[in-house]
């Protein structure tokens, strides 16, 4: 039979045709063989650690000797209680040892410690988690650093996201346009390019191995778009309830909110409060408020789905993802508008652009001097000139679309007559069009244009621009206006 897509893409469970050996597998394979030392494996969610183990542990023949528990499983987590007094228990996985109580950890690092001291080759412990897993393993017995072995899983370079990839072309007898781009999409996680790879495949009907090479030929932004609205409706709730905390405080500094959206910016899918205070030092107070009183860790233990999701240590003080889904939907998530929406007033989160300008070519003299006003005025403007480094090489499309419909605060357009006639400015209208509803776009009207071409622009406020007056004094004006505006705009947060 033929490989079927959920075979070749599997997003659970141990994968068949994509398999990827990390850069961390071979240490892993002589760590297993290493007879009396037992396994600390950390990392963040979804990199393909418990999958790495296992690999490994059918390559080096200990299969027949594993047990594999879940710490989320109660009868499981009887038996790692348990495991202290027991002999001779061969090749113990603890999968997500991060969540159990201290007390249980403690008894797991002693036990650990016992069987290095003991060299007993026929048990092991791995014990598997997030970041930093292993400092609470530590912190009980400072001396098990030089009784066991601790394999730190990162997130995966692109090299290997490609390789899973193109392992599954191979399997389905497909092509990508742009795996690059899909590696760059996963952020490092084996697990969400199965998904991104097994939904873009959905939307072409590929369910199983083509007869001849077909190309997958969907827009990777309509595949995003579409796991988003599946993950919107899981996890919206999960976001927002940790955002809001106890209550909502509408005028206050959204110390949850805004943990939240800095862990979904963390390379490494976790954050230090510590050094979270140090990074912005106005939001200090709130946040020592809330972890040094117990309400982060108390909300998170006390919200069933929360907890499903996001992980606090309360001794190290890490916040991590438990979920690399939701981190997918932290990274993709429209912040400004989230936040609006749960009603918070004084959000303090910048845009990637405070302008994003749209033009035809004919008039880049006049929006190159009011892009050179603009950042006159310390503001952050895209032009498309200023970034071609960036946008060489890339997918113009998908580079540009983000940055027209959410990553600008406001797109000021320059409304001439040659403006509808352009193949960009048409894809750029498309990405921004949705936004005159949010007061997010500023028209300029050239004065030599019929209203009628431009009615729609018309239901919101705009400037005009005469083609009969000088170029610079009307940039100044129309510069100072949009000053005010941006200014106006961050006075009301």
């Amino acid at each position: 039979m033929e490989p079927r897509l959920e075979e070749v893409f599997k997003t659970s469970g141990v994968p068949t045709y994509t398999f990827v050996e990390p850069p961390e597998y071979t240490k892993m394979l002589v760590a297993l063989r290493t007879k009396g030392r037992s396994l600390i494996i950390e990392g963040p969610s979804g990199i393909g650690k418990t999958t790495c183990v296992q690999k490994a542990i059918d390559e080096v023949g200990l299969r027949s000797k594993v047990l594999i528990l879940s710490t989320r499983k109660k009868e499981d987590k009887d038996i790692i209680v348990s495991l202290p007094d027991m002999t001779d228990v061969g090749i113990v996985i603890i999968d997500d040892f991060h969540i159990l109580d201290d007390n249980t950890k403690e008894s797991i690092a002693n036990y650990i410690k016992l069987l290095a001291d003991e060299e007993d080759e026929n048990s092991k412990v791995i014990a598997v988690g997030i970041n930093k897993a292993g400092d609470s393993l530590v912190k009980f017995a400072p001396d098990l650093n030089n009784r066991v072995d601790t394999i730190r899983f990162e997130s995966n370079p692109d090299d290997k996201i490609i390789e899973l990839i193109v392992k599954g072309e191979s399997a389905l007898n497909i092509k990508y346009p742009s795996p690059n781009q899909i590696a760059e999409m996963s952020g490092g996680s084996f697990h969400i390019t199965q998904m991104i790879c097994s939904e873009a495949c959905i939307r072409q009907r590929v369910l199983e191995k083509e007869k001849e090479e077909k190309n997958i030929e969907v827009s990777l932004i309509e595949v995003k778009e579409g796991i988003m609205n599946e993950l919107q409706r899981v996890f919206f709730h999960v976001a927002r309830d940790f955002s809001i905390g106890s209550k909502i405080r509408p005028e206050g500094r959204a110390p949850y909110f805004h943990l939240l959206y800095w862990l979904s910016k963390s390379e490494d899918w976790s954050l230090n409060i510590n050094d979270i205070v140090l990074l912005y030092p106005k939001f200090k107070g709130s946040i020592n408020q809330v972890v040094d009183k117990g309400f982060l860790a108390s909300l998170i233990e006390n919200n069933v789905e929360i907890k499903k999701n996001i992980h606090f240590d309360v001794e190290s003080k890490i916040l991590s993802i438990e979920d690399p889904k939701f981190l997918f939907y932290l990274r993709n998530l429209l912040w400004t508008k989230f936040g609006k929406k749960l009603g918070f007033l004084n959000l303090d989160i910048s845009s990637n652009y405070d302008f994003a300008l749209s033009f035809a070519g004919e008039q880049r003299v006049i929006a190159e001097k009011l892009f050179d006003k603009l950042t006159e005025g310390e503001l952050e403007v895209f032009y498309d000139k200023n970034e071609q480094h960036s946008i060489l090489a890339t997918n113009v499309e998908e580079y540009l679309a983000p940055i027209y419909n959410s990553e600008a605060e406001f797109v000021i357009v320059l409304l001439s007559k040659e403006y509808p006639t352009k193949i960009w400015t048409k894809f750029e209208s498309e990405q921004f069009k949705e936004r005159f509803g949010e007061e997010s776009v500023i028209p300029i009207w050239f004065s030599n244009v019929e209203l009628s071409m431009f009615d729609e622009t018309k239901k919101v406020g705009g400037i005009t621009y005469s083609i009969d007056e000088p170029i610079e004094t009307q940039i100044n004006s129309i510069a100072d206006l949009l000053i005010k505006k941006i200014r106006e705009k961050r006075e009301r947060k």
